[in-house]
């Protein structure tokens, strides 16, 4: 195995004074966001919940000094400088908004997806632009180790021209209770991120076509459990992003296989890696290139992994574009075209054909 030096998976914390108010104190929020601020030194300042209790008790966990009874009076806070959200996507833009009112609130980070519809996401895009505010959205695996690496490798041009790329998932979300009463599942809440990464990695695609199936685990009506998408690129990079939520039986005595694995193959190399989230482990990268390791496989290797430490490079690059008054690199506008992605995969799935991105309005 040849020499990995020079990548850099984790972000640098280049600003954090800036005071987190945090809704939610679910999983996500209490084992995810808050571990990852408390370990890069970000301020939380307060916190709220749907259930109070559960604020308290995550308060308490993390030294958190003030829990509000609901969100709207933590938003009306005027110690919180930036609103951090952990809600669901139908409940989400009322608190953005009522953010967006606030003068002490300089920025916000939602939660993805941003809105049930790109309508709806195009709708905060613009609203937040005429307050003045920071809307960025919690695109996370974008900050994913494995990712950066990634996306390093192909700035580089270690890969030459890329040809194909692939993201194989055959592992089981925890589908949070809210989501049984939406006609929107995987595509819209599991695949956003493999289809947000593509973007990130790629540019914007021309063209999607996504077919789905019903996931056999899942007792709530659903129209896409199993999903697999296709998408085009101008450069003509072929990408194939498949959700697999069954992955096979779950049960005492069946040794499951679950995994996520990624592959792109360029005219000068190939990178190929894993996800390690299923699995509780850090995910991983190895790349063999002619142009740079001499056709050798070289792996990069680190201690960090996506949940949590990919949290601390979202909220840095949110409190960055506040210090330094840029656009943040997840911008609302920008997710936008993830959402129009989004939609343009379900307008495939119910016309079972391939949709060009353009007609999607954004």
């Amino acid at each position: 195995m040849a020499d990995a030096k020079g990548f850099k998976p984790d972000v640098d914390v280049r600003v954090k004074r800036y005071k987190i108010g945090c809704v939610g104190a679910g999983m996500i929020m209490a084992e995810v966001h808050l571990a990852a601020y408390k370990e890069a030194g970000f301020q939380v300042a307060a916190i709220a919940s749907r259930t109070p209790a559960n604020a308290k008790k995550v308060a308490e966990r993390y030294g958190i000094a003030t829990v509000h009874p609901i969100p709207e009076k933590l938003i009306e806070d005027p110690q919180v400088e930036i609103l951090d959200l952990a809600f669901p996507p139908d409940q989400q833009p009322a608190l953005i908004r009522h953010a967006l009112k606030q003068e002490h609130i300089k920025a916000v980070l939602a939660q993805k997806p941003l809105s049930l519809t790109v309508d709806e996401a195009r709708k905060l895009r613009d609203e937040a632009k005429a307050a003045g505010k920071v809307l960025s959205v919690n695109q996370n695996m974008r900050f994913d180790q494995s990712m950066r690496v990634l996306k390093e490798i192909l700035n580089r041009g270690d890969l030459g021209d890329v040809v194909i790329a692939t993201i194989e998932m055959r592992a089981i979300p925890h589908w949070q209770t809210f989501l049984a009463q939406y006609d929107r599942l995987t595509l819209a809440n599991m695949s956003v991120h493999h289809l947000d990464v593509l973007r990130f990695l790629f540019g914007d695609p021309t063209e999607i076509y996504t077919t789905a199936r019903t996931d056999p685990r899942t007792q709530f009506k659903h129209k896409d459990g199993i999903t697999v998408s296709t998408l085009k690129f101008p450069s003509g990079v072929l990408a194939v992003s498949m959700e697999d939520v069954w992955s096979g039986p779950r049960e005492e005595g069946f040794d499951s296989d679950i995994y996520i694995k990624w592959r792109v193959e360029g005219t000068d190399g190939v990178a190929q890696g894993t996800i390690g989230w299923p699995t509780g482990t850090a995910s991983t990268a190895r790349y063999a290139s002619k142009r740079t390791t001499g056709g050798k496989w070289v792996e990069p290797t680190w201690n960090t992994m996506w949940f949590p430490h990919a949290f601390i490079g979202v909220m840095e690059q949110l409190q960055y574009a506040v210090e330094s008054g840029t656009e943040p690199m997840l911008s609302v506008a920008d997710n936008v075209k993830t959402m129009a992605l989004v939609e343009a995969g379900y307008r495939s799935m119910e016309q079972n054909r391939p949709v060009q991105l353009k007609e999607i309005s954004i």
